[in-house]
Formats: structure tokens, sequence, C-alpha cells
């Protein structure tokens, strides 16, 4: 039976917990046998209350050797307190297998274990995560990250695909894919985080306009005409146009545009790809394209971008 610590702290947040325990719970559910046994951990055990202010009780994490520990994210303020860091580096030292949700890498950040490892967080916090701790080489775009035994997430919801694809790596893909189904979330999500930081600038109402937007994201490489967009809507191209325009205040040509930048972003900050390829695999007819569209949305060129994440990330 494979051992899973799921560690929390005071203000932790309860989807990063209880996204992962599900899929880890269905997973024992569909193979019909003891796959994992699934303990909720803290410091000294008893209550901990999370941000939501739902208490949870917990074990005492006391010497257990755990084959996975995951650190769940909550407030970054509370993986500060020196006890609550010596507890986490003494756990990853006797786990086999280590894993952060959202902002739990903040916690594996202060033990040490991910200098010189790429990792991710949340999106929105991930360029606080590089500055914080340069060691650590941050990519904003991915939903979780493999370095060896030790695996990261994005925001939030991503607990839910970094579980995922633990189950697979455990068990295989078939009982992956069927504890997907079972969860009604995508096995494989398409796109990096950057998408939902875009698209979180642009919250249509209608859910006609969301399907475009969804539709867009999922297929930057191709081309995104209007017409196209409209048909993925399910509207006219001038019914399309006026109601896009007036629930996003962007034009649909301006917003594939910041959603192909922002796709671009995290690929140029976490890696050496040649400029030329991102762009062509984010859906920009050439590099020139791409470099007036960051220079229009980001005051500057593709490659002052990436060079504020080389610094960024230079010891």
């Amino acid at each position: 039976m494979h051992h899973i610590g799921f560690f929390i702290c005071p203000n932790h947040r309860i989807l990063d917990l209880a996204g992962p325990l599900g899929a880890f719970e269905e997973a024992n559910i569909l193979i019909e046998g003891d796959a994992y046994r699934l303990t909720v951990i803290s410091k000294f055990g008893g209550i901990v209350v999370g941000s939501s202010g739902v208490p949870i009780d917990t074990q005492p994490s006391l010497d257990t050797a755990f084959d996975t520990v995951l650190f769940i994210g909550g407030n970054i303020g509370s993986f500060q307190n020196p006890d609550t860091i010596a507890t986490a580096k003494d756990l990853t030292a006797r786990s086999v297998r280590v894993a952060s949700v959202c902002t739990g890498a903040f916690l594996l950040a202060e033990t040490g274990l991910l200098d010189g490892r790429r990792a991710t967080t949340h999106w929105r916090l991930a360029p606080e995560l590089q500055q914080r701790y340069p060691q650590i080489r941050v990519d904003a775009d991915r939903i979780f990250i493999s370095d060896h035994n030790v695996w990261t997430s994005a925001g939030i919801s991503a607990g839910i695909d970094l579980a995922l694809a633990l189950i697979e790596t455990d068990h295989g893909i078939a009982i992956a894919r069927d504890v997907a189904r079972e969860l009604v979330v995508p096995y494989r999500r398409s796109g990096g985080q950057s998408q939902f930081s875009a698209m979180s600038q642009m919250e249509p109402e209608s859910d006609r306009i969301r399907m475009a937007l969804a539709f867009a994201r999922d297929h930057l490489v191709e081309p995104l005409p209007i017409e196209r967009l409209a048909e993925a809507a399910r509207l006219s191209v001038r019914q399309f146009g006026r109601a896009f325009r007036s629930q996003t205040g962007e034009t649909p040509a301006r917003a594939v545009e910041r959603l192909r930048v922002e796709a671009a972003c995290g690929r140029l900050q976490s890696g050496s790809e040649p400029i030329e390829r991102i762009a062509q695999s984010v859906g920009f007819s050439d590099p020139e394209r791409m470099r007036r569209a960051f220079v229009k949305l980001h005051g500057h060129p593709p490659q002052a971008i990436r060079r504020a994440g080389r610094q960024d990330s230079s010891p």
C-alpha cells in the first residue's frame, strides 16, 4: 500500500487538499483494493482550520515515513514559521516522493529541496517565487512539473492534475483516465496556466463568448479568424463581433493575440527554446508579429522578457 501524507498548515486552501485527496480516493474505489493509504497531517495533529473556516482533523507528522508527502497550499505567511520549515525538512527527508499544490511550493522552497530544480506554482505568484528563491527554475506556465522525485503543481485545482499524473505513474494510464472520467475533469488539460491569467482579464457573461475564448485557447497554433470563433460560439459573425466587444472590451483579434502572448511568455522565461519556434507553436505566423504583439502588450520585445527571466533566476 502506498502511504500518502497531506501536510496542512493553518489557513490552508481547502480545494488544494480536497482535489488531490478526492482523486486518490477515487483510484482506491476503481482499483477495488488498498492502493493508497491517505492521511492528513500537521505538525502537532488535531484540528487545523483552513482559510475557509472549515476545521480539518489531522494526525501528527511525528516520524512516519511516507511514500509520498504533499504540501498543501495556503497563506504563504504560514510557511515562514521556523518550526513548520523544520517539520517540512524532516518530512521530505523521510519520504520517497515529495509534491506541492499551489503555494505549497513556497514551503518546499524554504526547505531548499527545490534549489536547482524546475518548479511551478500559481501563475499570479510565480514571479514572487522566482524573486524570493532565485536558485529555483520557475516555469510559470506549467500545470505541474516533475523533476525526478519532486513534483509541483500550479494553482488550486491543478492539484487534481498533479494527482492524476501521480496515479498514472503508480498504476498506469488506464486507471488515471478512469479516475479523470469519474471526477468529470480532463485527463490531460490542454495548454499551460498562462491561459487563465489572460482569460481572467476577459470575463464575459455569455456562455457563448466563453465557449469561443476556450476554443481559441485550445487552438492557438491554428488560424483563428472571426468567422471560426463565431462558429464556435454558434453566432453569426455580426452578432459575435458585437457581443464579444461589449462583454470583453476587446476585439476578437486582440483577444487571440493576448492569449498567444501569454502562452509564449511562460516558455520564454523558462528555457532556451528558439524564439522562432515559440512564435510558431503559439500561432504567430512569424517572430516579427510576435515581437510587435509583445511590445504592444508588455512594452518590451520577447528577447527582453527572456533576459529578465534569466536575470531573476541567477543566484
